[in-house]
């Protein structure tokens, strides 16, 4: 009961942060899958706000001791490249060994897609910004799942909405987030921070994804 009252909290704090940062614009974008929005979420610049940095890696960590629980993950993979900050700090601080994934397998060397230490039978928490599609995410736990490892969980900050946290079901991970964009919107538009319109179109785009 007290995690959820944290976490609501939370859900606040973050809208205020993507806010002073001026990480959320309207206009019309094409996701990485082509896929076009009329809202944008640029998570990648929070390392370079150090406050806010700060804050963000508290609610992982969070999230990764009261929604995961620890005891279900050995490693934690970073997801190219947005979750690969986050996933490294989250480790360090948790002290977990840290991985990450290559988007493509590198042509020389050991030639693996997984970077860093894994052995067969390992658990791995996948960490990212944000799910969309969940392609990335998938794409990941398909490459640590070839070299023997298991992948049950995935962490990120905000859920778009669009088919992802389905996706990942499918194949057997649970999406564990802090927010969906769905109460994002609803909490900006309470904070005057958003108009009804924009509001609008961020609900439109998750009912045209269903």
């Amino acid at each position: 009961m007290v995690w959820q009252i944290e976490k609501e909290k939370y859900k606040t704090e973050i809208c205020e942060i993507l806010t002073r940062i001026n990480a959320l614009r309207f206009g019309t974008f094409t996701l990485t899958g082509g896929k076009l929005s009329p809202y944008y979420i640029d998570l990648r610049i929070i390392p370079s706000f150090p406050g806010a940095f700060k804050r963000i890696q508290k609610y992982y960590q969070e999230l990764a001791l009261k929604d995961v629980n620890e005891t279900k993950f050995k490693r934690i993979a970073g997801i190219p490249t947005a979750g690969i900050p986050f996933a490294s700090v989250l480790a360090f601080s948790l002290h977990k060994p840290f991985i990450y994934i290559r988007k493509d397998i590198k042509s020389h060397g050991r030639e693996r897609r997984v970077e860093g230490i894994l052995h067969p039978g390992d658990s791995v928490l996948l960490i990212d910004d944000l799910i969309t599609s969940g392609k990335n995410l998938l794409s990941a736990a398909k490459a640590i799942r070839s070299e023997g490892g298991i992948v049950d969980d995935a962490l990120i900050l905000i859920d778009r909405e669009e088919g992802g946290k389905e996706a990942l079901a499918r194949e057997g991970i649970h999406l564990h987030y802090l927010t969906n964009i769905t109460d994002v919107s609803e909490i900006l538009f309470r904070m005057e921070i958003i108009t009804k319109e924009q509001r609008m179109d961020i609900l439109k785009q998750v009912k045209d994804s269903k």
